[in-house]
């Protein structure tokens, strides 16, 4: 490769260096610093990399000229009248759903800002899915949901009684509110109203594509990944946290397309500012391919005549806020704001009426500009690309009423008078009684515009959004295949993690689902100590492994490969996650099923990434979250933002969540192969969350019959011998150890006979719990049901104790299903840092302090003395006035003040 010092013309570079000192000499700096920066973009724009890397900011103008504009393909007449069908009857949707229903509510004016946008790709660009194929990947902006709807009730998927019902969905025929495949599984394929979590999962998502092909699993295509989303919701850390992902990766098959009309919610984004070019930075500096889309065809004879660029540097110079002030006030304003007393400005509009002036809209509402752009995006190779699209928020909606305006968003009404100005400008016949009734529209199947829109997207193989999930079931390993697990440890010390490296091992070695396993970490997998699935099964990149590890000489080297099967994402549980929906949604976004497992700290999950998390569920995903090093006591010496002691808790709320605490290997394997079997083989809609501790001890023999018991949530482990006096004691996880040494503390010190239940998922409990309470209200005149957790201790006597790593909410979702006394030991409040023995002291979750809690419920029954409870307390060791873990401002917070004072 040539070096950029070798000057191998040193002539010819002289004569470039004189041209630029001359025009610097003759027309001054900032026609020098034009001119380089059009050079600048052009040699971007070609695909010429300079020594920079990327060019910062352009002047504020389309990037692409009238030159570059590729003729229209398309019929624009029926296209606009299209559009102006879709705009109206998305609004009407709103209306009536005002009028009808109440505040179901609703937005008026993001889809007007974005409607063509969506038309020109809708209508030349994004690919459909069948059955057979899956297409381009669309992540529309989810706050213009109205707009995907009637352009539905245009192509005939959607009938006026669904749009009737927008909004209102418990009756079984509605539509949702946002972009919900749970609700609506044939129709939307990803969540995306949580703003940010969209262009994060797009970014991912494409990577995901390349990984499928690298791993051979789809042939190399040319399928695109598109995502809308505002120029507000690029201030999300989610929208911008990968985008250098992108450019490292050589995704060339994403295009982002940001709506850039100036307003998020209460006002403008950057009054002060200008948000284009600020984005525009942003993505070059992060090394994407750039097209600005500012200003519509009108435009194009006024650039045409502005030989100095006089125009365009007032354009430039001009803030957001005084732009959006200027088209409000109309045309006879921006001629005066734009030329003031400068002629030579005023000459460049002197053919133009004021009405003409006002004509002159921004570059997102022209369909040959964002044809040209489109083209241009797809055509682009090497590096991800970004379409900056200058709009107007309400675009359509009048000047008087919302459009361009800081009420905008919360536009919901429009009048008679409102609607009939709507009509006229967008060339739509509509009667008064029309207008009245508020009428949707539909020309019928015969018009030409509903033919065309047809014939548009059969060329394009199928309607825009659409979900398929065609079915692939897949077998799965038997659980005897785990029996290497299920006989336990012998004398070996094993934590459950490290359990789930042989669980690793099993899978990956089935001929079935293999290879379909995803493994994602954001690093720490040497922490996890699984660190053998390096060498084992390779970390997937792009590039391959362009170094020597220094590490090569070890059994567990950092090996990366062009098909390496893990994913490595680094040090982001959001990127994680990104992946994870990636691959656990790849049944129905690209027709392959995957089994991503995700395994992370657990407390930098639910708590950290819920948001991503919860739209997984909402997008059907099927795969396996491990939350590593998981409890509050398990963690030694990290302390208070470490340990988790919620999660789980946190897991229960998550509807299509199957949350998981296993205390022993063969627990965890038994859970897995259910999964398994649920997700992979009967194709059910789930995900499960497992925790994983780091704790090491001796894993017991499974015993028998009790696989059913661990899948719905608990079994008896242990009794102890007959007593007549006795407890029952549920533990999970890393407590339920101390439960069974507490239990043979109350039998060797007190003769007390204690039932040890292992409690594997509170949340499936309460669930099903929940589930026979309302089947028994809705059958009151039949004999009641019994829940799992009454058939359990039917025939077990004794109050119940129930400890756990976790805050005691947890335990207490069973609360309402136990008919006796109900005592819950927890880690509520703060974590802290000290050993496993002395945290379990500090929240009183250690066998004695359960010990004490069952001698306690056994003394409120009247079934063991004060004076023999006076003595348990002094033989186990327990200070009654030991500070209370609970109170966040408690006294043992003040001594240590103290101490540090």
């Amino acid at each position: 490769m040539t070096q950029a010092w070798q000057d191998h013309d040193p002539v010819e570079t002289q004569e470039w260096l004189d041209a630029l000192a001359s025009v610097v000499e003759h027309e001054g700096n900032e026609r020098a610093r034009f001119i380089l920066s059009q050079l600048l973009a052009h040699a971007e724009r070609t695909g010429i990399p300079t020594e920079s890397g990327a060019v910062l900011t352009t002047p504020f103008c389309n990037t692409l000229s009238t030159n570059d504009q590729p003729k229209y393909p398309g019929d624009l007449s029926l296209e606009q009248r299209i559009e102006a069908i879709n705009r109206w009857n998305a609004i009407m949707m709103v209306l009536r759903a005002k009028k009808n229903v109440g505040g179901v509510g609703g937005h008026l004016s993001s889809y007007a800002s974005i409607a063509t946008l969506y038309e020109v790709g809708l209508n030349h660009f994004f690919r459909g899915a069948t059955k057979e194929k899956p297409g381009d990947l669309i992540y529309f902006q989810g706050h213009s949901s109205e707009g995907n709807y009637a352009r539905a009730f245009l192509e005939g998927r959607l009938n006026e009684n669904n749009l009737d019902h927008f909004r209102q969905e418990t009756s079984g025929h509605g539509l949702s509110s946002y972009p919900h495949p749970w609700l609506m599984p044939n129709f939307w394929q990803f969540a995306t109203v949580s703003l940010g979590l969209g262009p994060l999962q797009a970014i991912y998502q494409a990577r995901f594509l390349k990984y499928l092909e690298a791993r051979k699993f789809i042939e190399k295509n040319d399928r695109k990944v598109w995502v809308f989303c505002g120029d507000g919701e690029m201030d999300e850390v989610e929208s911008v946290g990968a985008l250098t992902v992108a450019t490292r990766e050589n995704l060339d098959n994403i295009v982002y397309v940001v709506n850039c009309n100036l307003q998020r919610l209460d006002g403008l984004v950057r009054g002060n500012g200008k948000i284009i070019q600020e984005l525009e930075s942003l993505f070059h500096g992060a090394g994407w391919h750039v097209i600005k889309v500012i200003w519509d065809s009108a435009w194009d004879t006024i650039f045409e005549r502005d030989k100095d660029n006089i125009l365009l540097k007032k354009l430039t110079q001009i803030v957001d806020g005084e732009l959006q002030h200027a088209h409000i006030m109309g045309g006879a304003y921006m001629r005066e704001f734009l030329c003031g007393d400068d002629e030579k400005l005023r000459a460049l509009f002197q053919d133009l009426s004021d009405e003409d002036i006002e004509k002159l809209h921004r570059g997102a509402h022209d369909p040959i500009k964002i044809y040209a752009a489109y083209d241009a995006a797809t055509q682009f190779k090497g590096k991800p690309v970004a379409i900056l699209a200058h709009g107007v928020k309400g675009y359509g909606l009048g000047l008087h009423h919302a459009e361009g305006r800081n009420i905008a968003h919360n536009a919901l009404e429009m009048s008679a008078e409102e609607l009939r100005a709507f009509a006229e400008r967008f060339h739509l016949k509509i009667s008064d009684e029309q207008i009245a009734n508020l009428d949707f529209i539909h020309p019928g199947n015969d018009d030409p515009a509903v033919k065309y829109l047809h014939a548009q997207r059969s060329k394009l193989l199928g309607f825009l959004p659409a979900r398929f999930s065609p079915s692939h079931p897949l077998p799965v390993p038997t659980l005897s295949t785990f029996d290497a697990i299920l006989q336990g440890s012998g004398d070996r010390q094993l934590s459950t993690t490290m359990v789930l490296g042989r669980i690793f091992n099993v899978l990956l070695k089935d001929k079935e689902i293999g290879s379909r396993i995803v493994p994602i970490f954001s690093d720490e997998v040497r922490t996890f100590g699984l660190e053998a699935l390096f060498r084992q099964i390779g970390i997937y990149a792009q590039t391959g492994q362009l170094y020597t590890p220094e590490d090569k000489e070890q059994l567990a080297f950092y090996r990366e490969s062009k098909d390496g099967q893990l994913l490595q994402e680094g040090i982001t549980e959001a990127g994680c996650m990104a992946s994870w929906i990636a691959a656990a949604t790849s049944y129905a976004t690209h027709y392959v099923p995957m089994i991503p497992f995700f395994t992370y700290y657990s407390m930098f999950g639910f708590q950290r990434v819920g948001d991503l998390i919860w739209a997984a569920s909402d997008m059907r995903a099927r795969g396996f979250l491990i939350g590593a090093t998981a409890g509050r006591t398990t963690l030694e010496g990290e302390g208070l933002q470490h340990q988790d002691g919620s999660s789980l808790l946190t897991a229960s709320t998550f509807p299509t969540c199957r949350a998981y605490d296993p205390a022993f290997g063969y627990e965890m394997a038994v859970i897995i192969q259910h999964g398994l079997d649920e997700m992979v083989a009967r194709e059910q809609d789930v995900f499960y969350y497992i925790t994983a501790m780091n704790e090491k001890y001796v894993q017991p023999a499974m015993p028998e019959d009790v696989a059913e018991g661990i899948v719905r949530g608990m079994y008896c482990y242990h009794s102890s011998q007959s007593s007549k006096i006795r407890v029952q004691l549920l533990g999970s996880g890393a407590i339920l150890r101390e439960v069974i040494a507490a239990a043979e503390m109350l039998e060797k010190d007190f003769s007390i006979g204690s039932d040890v239940w292992s409690v594997t998922s509170y949340s499936e409990l309460h669930r099903e719990g929940m589930m026979i309470e309302r089947e028994n209200r809705f059958n009151y005149n039949q004999k009641p049901q019994q829940n799992y957790i009454e058939q359990c201790l039917e025939n077990y006597e004794g109050p119940v104790i129930a400890a756990s790593d976790y805050v005691r909410a947890l335990p207490d979702l069973i609360r309402p299903f136990i008919s006796r006394s109900f005592t819950v030991l927890g880690t509520d409040g703060f974590g802290r840092s000290d050993t496993r023995q002395h945290l379990r002291h500090f929240f009183e979750v250690d066998r004695n302090h359960i010990a004490m809690a069952a001698l306690y419920a056994l003394m409120s029954e009247g079934k063991f003395s004060k004076d023999d409870f006076k003595s348990a307390l002094k033989k186990y060791t327990i200070d009654s006035k030991k500070p209370n873990p609970f109170e966040v401002m408690s006294i043992g917070n003040s001594r240590i003040q103290e101490n540090v004072n």
